[in-house]
């Protein structure tokens, strides 16, 4: 999927509608911006950096890891579309109020955000997904994200500070697989515990 999908998108889906109602002043500000919990909304450069590496299309199934505020889960909702899903994940109770109480301002009925199991990374139950977005960093690759990745599928992760596009060319957990790295990013940790 190409810029001008993704511009329509952020067009489309206002990042102030994710933001505290105190930071929503704020939301044009290139920037990460705190939603509580020690947790923030992503900077829209690195956003839409993220969005153009994992390359969205109508229809496919997606995986949003840490989804937070719920800002990239709309996103990715829109550049689906209606014959696509979105299952968004967040470890933070408080957070998967907030990220659903957000969407919900969207008709995305394909879209949803769910309570993070402790210890379970990802969805395993409702792989495997044609794209993976997680906005958090990881030490390693997760091997549990790996396998939920379908095959010809991508993901896109911060890896120890390097911005990571694997992409999945093979089936089973032995799949030969593509990575490369974009930059450098900061993120907050990943947990899944």
């Amino acid at each position: 999927m190409g810029g001008d999908a993704l511009h329509e998108a952020f067009r489309a889906v206002a990042r102030a509608d994710f933001l505290r109602a105190g930071d929503q002043s704020n939301a044009g500000v290139d920037a990460p911006i705190a939603i509580g919990e020690g947790q923030t909304n992503s900077q829209p450069r690195t956003v839409f950096a993220m969005l153009e590496l994992l390359d969205v299309q109508p229809g496919q199934r997606v995986l949003d890891v840490g989804s937070g505020s719920g800002w990239t889960t709309a996103l990715l909702a829109h550049l689906v579309g209606p014959t696509g899903i979105v299952i968004g994940t967040e470890l933070v109770p408080g957070l998967v109020a907030f990220g659903a109480a957000n969407l919900a301002k969207y008709d995305f009925p394909w879209a949803s955000i769910h309570q993070a199991e402790p210890g379970t990374l990802g969805a395993p139950d409702d792989g495997p997904f044609d794209r993976i977005l997680v906005s958090a960093e990881a030490g390693s690759l997760p091997e549990p994200l790996v396998e939920q990745l379908a095959v010809g599928g991508t993901m896109v992760i911060p890896v120890g500070a390097r911005m990571t596009r694997v992409q999945k060319d093979g089936p089973g957990r032995e799949a030969a697989l593509t990575v490369t790295t974009h930059g450098l990013y900061s993120f907050v940790p990943l947990r899944w515990e």
